[in-house]
């Protein structure tokens, strides 16, 4: 059996990243309900916030969910992870910090933890602290990414070698083919944001959707590089500015001033592209339908099932390694 569907008690390994403010218990529901693991993203949002999401959450499914907190970020992680364990969330996602002082108070109440890295040396330390599951995520992901730039190709084979826990590939990875690749590479599964957002239950403003799929290959920008808090965001009106005046230079405050959860909102919720900026991975280039998450999930799986044996077919010598 898959160890990601053992270890998560899900039917498939496609996990929803978490997503911050704009978190939704629809989509978080529906993404459970058709075999995954669903992921409420706690962002900057206050502890009573999260908790209204996640019991809206529970009213839609009764299947296995996520909660994410951002440590740094989190403006009060110590009582969300109370919150959570009150709540009695099955897995808890921990990224953007030091998840060791967490992980023994999680696993005593039954917790699964994932842990977000983008480096060997980060997931031998998260390993060592007890993470029962990796999200290894590589610089084609949406949003806030690590300023290494590692890509998923690169970085996947790397950490399984050195890690014995499961591992979810993130960043770039948004059909049935990328999840087959990255199970070659030695993950177990796949956690995705980006394609999940151009679904039908996902919650967002239409021009979000229409911005993914009219963007290609280079339809998105990485910010944030000068003060060293990277970013990828879709390519709008806002983010022209954001780079422009990042040229100009700007001060790490001002940068978070200029990508706040607020503008997250801003952008992704209300469609306002002049003022507010809407992450994105690379992956666009490849979405070019807005179908159900249902149709979404089961249709990666089959295709992953038909790339795998495609490439069986292709490669000859597993049967005669002299026969090339």
């Amino acid at each position: 059996m898959n160890p990601v569907c053992h270890l998560l008690n899900i039917q498939y390994p496609i996990v929803l990243g978490g997503m911050g403010n704009i978190s939704s218990p629809e989509l978080t529901a529906a993404v459970s309900e058709a075999g995954g693991l669903g992921t409420i993203g706690c962002g900057t949002m206050s502890p009573e916030e999260v908790e209204m999401k996640i019991n809206q959450t529970k009213e839609l499914t009764k299947k296995p969910f996520a909660v994410n907190i951002a440590m740094a970020v989190a403006p009060n992680v110590e009582r969300l992870i109370d919150l959570v364990i009150d709540l009695q969330v099955p897995v808890v996602s921990l990224s953007a910090g030091n998840p060791a002082p967490y992980i023994p108070k999680l696993h005593e109440q039954g917790i699964k933890v994932m842990t977000l890295v983008a480096s060997v040396k980060h997931a031998k330390k998260a390993e060592e602290a007890g993470a029962d599951l990796l999200v290894a995520e590589g610089y084609e992901a949406a949003g806030i990414n690590s300023n290494l730039e590692l890509t998923t190709f690169t970085l996947i084979p790397q950490i399984v070698r050195h890690v014995n826990v499961p591992v979810l590939a993130a960043g770039g990875v948004g059909d049935g083919k990328g999840l087959a690749a990255t199970l070659m590479l030695g993950a177990s599964g796949v956690q995705m944001g980006t394609r999940f957002i151009a679904t039908q239950e996902a919650p967002f403003h239409t021009h979000y959707k229409e911005k993914i799929l009219e963007a290609n290959g280079t339809g998105t920008t990485i910010v944030g590089r000068t003060v060293g808090q990277v970013r990828r965001i879709l390519n709008t009106q806002y983010a022209k500015k954001l780079t422009d005046l990042e040229k100009s230079g700007l001060t790490v405050e001002e940068y978070r001033q200029l990508t706040s959860e607020e503008l997250h909102c801003k952008g992704a919720l209300e469609g306002d592209l002049e003022n507010g900026f809407l992450n994105s991975g690379q992956i666009t280039g490849l979405i070019e339908d807005i179908p159900t998450v249902q149709e979404l999930v089961e249709g990666m799986m089959q295709e992953a099932s038909n790339q795998v044996e495609q490439s069986k077919q292709q490669l000859p010598f597993v049967n005669d390694q002299y026969n090339y």
